[in-house]
């Protein structure tokens, strides 16, 4: 089956740890643009949208030669701002790339886009990725997913999940969520109608929701090297990087 989709990108400038996190350029382009650039590269991306509540975004994202759409100012969550803006779409598959992503790699979305078009009696999916060295999977920081044997999540956690009991031969690993989604376009409105859920609320964790909920989430694998930027200390080690000619 092809894969049509069309990546949308939510951006706020409000941001209690890195207000302005989006327009931040100090590698001569504001972030945003770093995010635009890398998600046009996506093979299976059709379409590019900003969704965003911001004039200032959304004129620098419009000079670039990029598509945004103003959204409302109260929606609660990134979720619900893309829905927004995916029923206006005529793509079936819609992908959920941050806007604080500058570093994503568009063979990964392929692969999660490539995916979910492959099993259309699934709504969502997500990616997955090993644990690099140094990283430590029992940093509550770090999500950790649980899959069945079709590739389904069974569960996300910011524990240590799963427990080597015995330390086996063939234990399955701990194995890194990456917060990237993609959605079918018409679950996204079923996907913000649910009401929250005891394990979602205990794990601060949104994906859940849709578990708890009944629904499946099939995970994509593949070795992530990005990581979203929640802080000037991040975007600094990131413009390093850029400077520097490493991921």
């Amino acid at each position: 089956m092809t894969a049509r989709a069309a990546a949308v990108i939510p951006a706020r400038y409000a941001s209690t740890r890195f207000p302005g996190k989006p327009l931040a350029d100090l590698t001569g382009k504001p972030m945003i643009i770093h995010v635009l650039e890398r998600a046009a590269q996506c093979r299976t991306v059709s379409r590019i949208v900003v969704a965003t509540d911001d004039d200032r975004i959304h004129r620098v994202v419009l000079a670039a030669g990029f598509e945004s759409r103003m959204t409302r100012a109260d929606h609660p969550n990134g979720t619900c701002r893309i829905a927004e803006v995916a029923d206006a779409l005529d793509e079936p598959l819609i992908v959920n790339i941050q806007g604080d992503e500058p570093q994503i790699e568009p063979e990964l979305v392929d692969r999660t886009v490539e995916l979910l078009a492959s099993r259309p009696d699934v709504p969502m999916a997500t990616l997955v990725s090993p644990f690099a060295p140094g990283e430590d999977p029992a940093n509550p920081n770090i999500v950790k997913c649980v899959r069945a044997v079709d590739g389904r999540a069974l569960y996300f956690s910011r524990s240590l999940v799963p427990f080597d009991r015995d330390r086996a031969p063939g234990a399955a690993q701990p194995m890194k969520h990456v917060g990237l989604y993609v959605y079918r376009r018409e679950f996204l409105r079923t996907f913000i109608a649910l009401a929250p859920t005891p394990l979602e609320r205990t794990e601060s964790l949104e994906q859940l929701r849709v578990l708890e909920h009944g629904h499946a989430i099939l995970c994509a694998e593949g070795e992530a090297h990005f990581t979203g930027i929640d802080t000037p200390e991040q975007y600094a080690a990131f413009v390093a990087r850029m400077k520097s000619g490493t991921r």
